[in-house]
């Protein structure tokens, strides 16, 4: 039987990985805090961490990546570049293979070369892995910051972009998440009082805080700072949120107020993301009976959008066989799970 094996996924703001055992279950997940644009020692700090807890045995490290697109490196290469660098200085070269999509697993050497392959290519490992397992649907992963809509039919991908740029253009790539996205972000107005406003155009609440105060953010999502360094109760999230809009929470309106203005912005969001997805289900030849397989720390959005199209619900932890873990923990760190599956049927 193959190795054990641990899966990377190297982001911008969180590093996530997954340890699978030699018959393909998921042992242990982690996401982790990794804000790459403040320097690449929290990335060294994160692989240390998850170091500490992956055990002895497992000896291969399959990596895909999206942080290279950091403001950190002066361009993608680099980022792919340093980012591989890092992991050397923390695990044995010969035993890292990194995803180059379609390409495969290269070594350390040949994956820097072939950056173009390397950068973002997360999403392609967590799509290929649904499409070899489901058949025919779409995978929506839904993360702290993008959301990936991915088409799949007869076992194989059919996605239209190859990169970020690409796939921006097709639809494939929305970037709204649930965490970091700023509210600003997420709605051109905000109805309140009677009145439309436009939101301020600064910083001040992100969609964490929205997802707060509607009580659907997973605790294991809510990693990062908050857009002003306070605290995560309902009361500071309604504040940063009432702020959006030259108000102060504690005087201009109950908590209920601020909740129900939070629904309207997650409503948006919905739509937006509803509206992605007929995009993509309008271009691929994909049946009724196909469903939506959500992802992410956001995939109780996939759901919802599942029943707005009247098609079947997927959660990404049906396909994942878990010994002593969450699997509710595994679907947040889709890619990390996909890539390690997949290097091991590669050296199976």
């Amino acid at each position: 039987m193959p190795d054990a094996v641990v899966g990377w996924d190297l982001g911008g703001a969180h590093l996530k990985a997954v340890l699978i055992g030699a018959a393909g279950e998921a042992r242990a997940a982690l996401q982790l805090p990794c804000p790459l644009w403040q320097g690449i020692h929290h990335l060294e700090r994160a692989i240390d961490d998850v170091c500490r807890c992956v055990p002895a045995e497992a000896v291969l490290h399959a990596v895909t990546m999206t942080g290279e697109m950091a403001d950190l490196f002066t361009d993608r290469a680099h980022g792919v570049e340093q980012l591989l660098a890092a992991l050397q200085r923390k695990l044995p070269a010969m035993r890292i293979s990194v995803f180059a999509g379609r390409r495969g697993f290269l070594t350390v050497q040949d994956a820097a070369a072939a950056w173009r392959d390397v950068a973002s290519a997360n999403w392609l490992a967590s799509a290929m892995l649904a499409a070899r397992r489901i058949g025919d649907g779409v995978l929506v992963d839904i993360g702290s910051t993008t959301t990936d809509v991915i088409p799949f039919a007869g076992g194989a991908v059919c996605a239209r972009g190859v990169d970020d740029h690409t796939r921006l253009a097709a639809g494939e790539l929305v970037y709204t998440g649930v965490v970091r996205t700023p509210v600003m972000a997420m709605a051109a107005r905000l109805p309140f009082g009677g009145e439309w406003l436009a939101p301020m155009a600064e910083h001040f609440a992100t969609a964490a805080d929205v997802y707060r105060l509607t009580g659907e953010l997973p605790p294991d999502a809510d990693l990062g700072a908050t857009a002003d360094g306070r605290g995560k109760s309902s009361e500071e999230s309604a504040r940063r949120l009432a702020r959006m809009i030259g108000c102060d929470a504690d005087v201009d309106a109950p908590l209920a107020a601020w909740t129900a203005l939070a629904e309207y912005v997650a409503e948006l969001q919905l739509r937006r993301l509803h509206d992605a997805c007929s995009r993509v289900l309008s271009e691929h030849a994909i049946g009724a009976g196909a469903p939506l397989a959500g992802a992410g720390v956001g995939s109780f959005i996939v759901r919802q959008t599942a029943q707005r199209l009247a098609r079947r619900y997927v959660d990404f932890s049906e396909l994942v066989v878990a010994d002593g873990v969450e699997v509710a923990r595994i679907a947040a760190c889709a890619p990390a799970f996909a890539v390690a599956a997949l290097l091991q049927a590669a050296d199976g």
